[in-house]
């Protein structure tokens, strides 16, 4: 067993390792998309290494590593089909443009991101350090079943869209993309307070709370939804003012005929 810190610096010792790959791999295929499949698979890693070194109840542990590690999997898994068959995304690609092809800033983006597994491992090291199986262990399943659960099927219903040829130049308004214009991010979202609840007890119980608070943070206003709603405007113009104008930003709710898009 540990200290959060050493646990702390194990997870950016293997995130930072990976990124440099990852940033090799970029750098030969010119496709940064890469940087976000081995980001979802360290942040998933960071769980198995919180839940090996950490000191508290076995229990709540186990679930740490088995739901952590789930989540991980499956995400890396569906961006890396995106990554292997397309294109660069259009972010990527944009910042690519702007930084003239400047390599020094893509390895210190990759390096941040490497930073910010490390941050996202901060709900692990409270749950790690449960001294007891809280009775809130079943809550913490059915909060990670519907978010995943749901996180699934709107990543399912984009892809279904865009394979379709004739939805080019087009806003997916199916399924669950009709009540919120990032239905994947809220579930993201709503996936770390699977981790506020499994930490219940804990001493550190605090910590958990970073995981909702940064990721609603990082998707509302830095690396989320800014960069993404740009390049869908940029590759779709008045079909996605529109799409702005009638679907709530990202908290689902009844899609308008004119009001404005709410947070």
């Amino acid at each position: 067993m540990s200290a959060p810190w050493l646990t702390l610096l194990a997870v950016w010792a293997g995130a930072a390792s990976a990124m440099t790959l990852a940033w090799r791999w970029q750098r030969a295929r010119d496709n940064a998309g890469i940087v976000d499949v081995v980001w979802a698979a360290g942040v998933g890693g960071a769980a198995i290494v919180a839940a090996l070194l950490g000191s508290g109840a076995l229990l709540p542990r186990i679930l740490l590593a088995v739901l952590g590690a789930l989540w991980g999997a499956r995400l890396a898994s569906h961006l890396w089909k995106r990554v292997r068959r397309e294109d660069e995304d259009g972010r990527y690609a944009y910042l690519r443009a702007h930084w003239a092809g400047d390599q020094r800033k893509f390895f210190l983006f990759f390096q941040g991101q490497a930073l910010l597994v490390v941050l996202f491992a901060l709900p692990f090291v409270a749950v790690a350090a449960n001294p007891a199986d809280s009775p809130w262990l079943l809550a913490a399943i059915a909060v990670w079943l519907v978010s995943v659960g749901g996180e699934a099927v709107a990543d399912r219903q984009l892809a279904d869209f865009r394979a379709d040829p004739a939805n080019r130049g087009r806003t997916c308004r199916d399924g669950l993309w009709r009540y919120s214009r990032h239905p994947n991010y809220f579930f993201e979202w709503v996936h770390w307070l699977t981790y506020v609840v499994l930490a219940a007890g804990s001493p550190l119980w605090w910590l958990s709370l970073t995981g909702p608070v940064l990721m609603y943070l990082f998707l509302r206003y830095v690396s989320g939804i800014p960069f993404t709603e740009q390049q869908a405007l940029r590759s779709r113009g008045e079909d996605y003012r529109d799409y702005q104008r009638t679907t709530p930003m990202l908290f689902p709710w009844f899609p308008g005929s004119s009001k404005g898009s709410s947070p």
